[in-house]
Parts: structure tokens; C-alpha cells; sequence
């Protein structure tokens, strides 16, 4: 082959990776918003469920008017002013040594190692007052992390109304088994704290027996993924208690349950 011929391939190649990556680039940018749209769509979705308000006959954009969401200061339960919560990532905080803080490795039941400093919150409100309050949570499984939704009942900040998982990698017929209606319907009613505002709330090995007195508080394990629902507890006792959403809850307590 000849250096002209040589010379031309090697242009002529360079010509089109430029023209390929202009392409992808362009791609990419047109893409962005999109894609921005479809996963704050997917979320709104999700915490709809999450209050029990999704609905065939309504957009998610309607129902979702009927909720209130916020940003809160976890250190102190305060909410956060200035901040949008339709925007704002707590993933990526939690990855931003600026904007998040380091677990200790006792405290870190969910395996987190770090948590953003703000997380937001949706209440949703009735005809008058707040009737659910949902809390983000996640925490380690057995291959992945879990990221889902725990719905509190607002007037009294300790029953459960429902918690979804809408994010793992956990494994099909076993630890995926969270994502499963019927284990999904266990957790409505059960109740997180005791008496005292003690964490109460436990995944079990086998059947919850119904006749004890602890039942109100425990929750069918599922068979084989011991690891994923001993995460599922832990994560739920890191985010309810004091390095998590604990000091807001209170906060609503001391406010009066179901005025957010």
C-alpha cells in the first residue's frame, strides 16, 4: 500500500471518529433533559405508591399535587430553606464530602459509610392536615444497595403504612422477593416504635404468630435471603433513629402529629 494510500485511510478514519463523536456528544446533550424528566417522573411515581394515592385514572402530575415535598437538616430536623426538593440529589451529596458526613462503623447499620447532610420528605396531605409522611431509605442488601420508601402515618408517627423498594439487584425469587405485593402488604399497620419511642420494628426468621403481643411490631422474614431482610431491618433502625430521621420526627411530635 502506499504512503498516499496510507495517508488518505488514516484521514479519512479520523474523519469519521470526529463525526462519530460529534454525534454522540450531541446525542447526549439532547438526551440530558429527557432523561432528567423520565427519572423525577419515575420517583414521583414511586412515593405515589409509597402514599397509596397511584392511580389509573389520574395523571402522576395530578396526584402528586396532593403532596408536599421538603428538605430537611437531619442534624436537627429543621427544614432546609433555599433548597428545591424536586432537584436536590441526596446520592449525590451523600458522595460530596461538603455536603454529607461520615458514618461511624457502629452507628452504620445500612452500610452507608456516608450520608448527606439534607434529605427530603413528602407529606401528603389530606383536606385539612398531613395524613402520611414519607422518609427515602436505603441501606445495604446482599449484593446491592436497596433504595425505597417507608410511608408513616402522620398522626402518630409510628405505623407503618407501606414500604417499597424501587431500586436493587438483589436476587430474583430470593432477596428480590421485597418487590413481592403480598410481603409489600405485610408491613401496613405494623408499628416502628414502642411505647417508650424505642425502635421496635423487626424482620423475623419465618411466620409472624399473630397471637404475641411483639407481632404488631415484626414482619414475615423471607425464605432464603436472610442477609436481605436482616438489611431491610437494619437499614429501617439507621434512618428511624437519631442519625437519621429521628430528630425530625420529633420535631413533628413535639409540633403535634399530622401538621408537618
Amino acid at each position: 500500500m502506499s504512503e498516499e494510500t496510507a495517508g488518505r485511510t488514516l484521514i479519512v478514519t479520523l474523519a469519521v471518529c470526529a463525526i462519530c463523536s460529534v454525534l454522540v456528544a450531541g446525542a447526549a446533550v439532547l438526551l440530558r433533559q429527557p432523561q432528567e424528566d423520565n427519572k423525577l417522573l419515575d420517583r414521583k411515581r414511586n412515593i405515589l405508591m409509597a402514599a397509596g394515592l397511584l392511580a389509573q385514572d389520574k395523571s402522576v402530575d395530578e396526584l402528586f399535587a396532593n403532596i408536599d415535598a421538603k428538605v430537611v437538616d437531619l442534624a436537627t430536623g429543621e427544614y432546609a430553606n433555599g433548597i428545591d426538593p424536586q432537584t436536590y440529589d441526596q446520592r449525590q451529596a451523600a458522595k460530596d464530602p461538603a455536603r454529607s458526613v461520615a458514618i461511624p462503623p457502629e452507628k452504620d447499620l445500612g452500610g452507608n459509610k456516608r450520608r448527606a447532610r439534607l434529605a427530603p420528605v413528602y407529606l401528603v396531605r389530606g383536606s385539612e392536615e398531613v395524613q402520611k409522611i414519607i422518609l427515602p431509605v436505603y441501606g445495604k442488601g446482599l449484593w446491592s444497595t436497596l433504595y425505597g420508601f417507608l410511608a408513616l402515618d402522620a398522626r402518630d408517627l409510628t405505623t407503618i403504612r407501606a414500604l417499597i423498594f424501587y431500586e436493587h439487584a438483589e436476587t430474583p425469587g430470593l432477596g428480590g422477593e421485597v418487590d413481592n405485593p403480598n410481603w409489600r402488604a405485610l408491613w401496613n399497620g405494623k408499628q416502628a416504635f414502642g411505647e417508650q419511642g424505642e425502635i421496635r420494628i423487626e424482620v423475623i426468621k419465618g411466620k409472624v404468630d399473630p397471637g404475641r403481643q411483639e407481632a404488631r411490631y415484626q414482619v414475615d422474614g423471607i425464605s432464603g435471603a436472610s442477609i436481605t431482610t436482616r438489611g431491610v431491618e437494619n437499614l429501617l433502625k439507621y434512618w428511624l433513629g437519631e442519625d437519621g430521621f429521628g430528630p425530625y420526627l420529633a420535631r413533628l411530635k413535639a409540633q403535634g402529629a399530622g401538621h408537618g
